[in-house]
């Protein structure tokens, strides 16, 4: 058993304080950080409980028409909210798609940015790349829900959905610590997260996600979002897609369940995609080339398939209006 103390400080200063000292680690919701506990993954000296933290789970509209969500708001409040079904919709389709009712429930979405990864291997104490071994357990074995990009020297994947959302909508992290406050691009958020042994994020320990925010630009237009999974119950997106045509005509387009963290289509495809006027033909080469610098494993070629199957439905939902 695993003894740690419990604290839940009344101010964002005073839990951040809280999180300066060795071991220490946020409790939001606890839907990953207690399993990660029982299964070894953290042994924390204290759990700093930032649930009732003032502003922490507020979601409104600032004076430049950006949407803010703050890293408390509760994983189905994210999919429920008039705000966010209005101006978001895109990512109040991928909350909604996030586990079951009850995780929903449970789960923040700073602690859905933040999640440990599930690969089998890691979460069983197996001496992976990210459990004090020297190599990917998973390239040799059972690796069927592995990554098909940057796959190396880990190739587990992220299983977050709002981040693929969030890739799609450009949307920036606040992250902030006794050091002060940051902002990242998502893609920032997991950037190295293959090569990186001990964390899946780009946050230092004394680092807690206080907000989420989408640019005004980014708010409306027309989306597309699709998950695809083994299982009709909740399960990790095998593949999924969140797709995004601007109200001034830009494409964003990005992949979940193919890296360790959202993938986004190149640049080229996303403003062929824009230029509009794309017949059949075009939008299975366009969703091709998306997939070109792919590698997959062998147990994981499906997944390419899957992807471009999902590109070009999203593709013909972007050029059809």
């Amino acid at each position: 058993m695993t003894r740690y103390t419990y604290l839940r400080p009344p101010s964002l200063a005073a839990a951040l304080d809280a999180l300066a000292a060795p071991g220490a680690v946020p409790l939001g919701g606890g839907s990953d950080l207690l399993p990660s506990i029982d299964e070894g993954l953290l042994t924390p000296s204290a759990v700093v409980d930032v649930q009732a933290l003032p502003g922490f789970d507020d979601i409104g509209r600032g004076a430049d028409g950006a949407l803010r969500l703050g890293a408390g708001v509760r994983i189905d409040t994210v999919a429920q909210h008039p705000l966010v079904r209005e101006h978001a919709a895109l990512l109040a389709a991928a909350a909604a798609a996030v586990g079951s009712p009850a995780l929903r429930n449970m789960g923040t979405l700073g602690g859905n940015l933040a999640q440990r990864q599930r690969c089998w291997y890691l979460r069983r104490g197996v001496a992976c790349f990210k459990n004090g071994g020297d190599h990917c357990a998973a390239y040799a074995g059972e690796h069927s829900y592995h990554a098909i990009f940057d796959t190396g020297p880990c190739h587990a994947v992220h299983p977050s959905d709002p981040s693929v959302a969030l890739e799609a909508l450009d949307a920036q992290v606040e992250v902030a610590s006794q050091r002060g406050t940051r902002v990242l691009a998502v893609a920032a958020l997991y950037e190295g997260a293959a090569h990186n042994r001990v964390r899946e994020v780009t946050l230092a320990d004394d680092e807690l996600i206080v907000a989420v925010r989408i640019p005004a630009e980014s708010l409306g237009g027309v989306w597309h979002w699709e998950k695809t999974i083994q299982r009709g119950a909740f399960d990790f997106a095998l593949v999924s897609c969140a797709a995004l045509r601007r109200s001034d005509g830009v494409v964003r387009m990005a992949l979940g369940g193919v890296a360790a963290g959202p993938w986004r289509t190149p640049l080229s495809v996303e403003e062929d995609v824009a230029s509009g006027g794309l017949d059949a033909d075009s939008i299975d080469a366009l969703a091709e080339r998306a997939l070109y610098d792919a590698t997959p494993l062998d147990g994981t070629r499906y997944k390419v398939r899957i992807a471009q199957a999902l590109l070009r439905r999203a593709m013909s939902v972007l050029t059809a209006s």
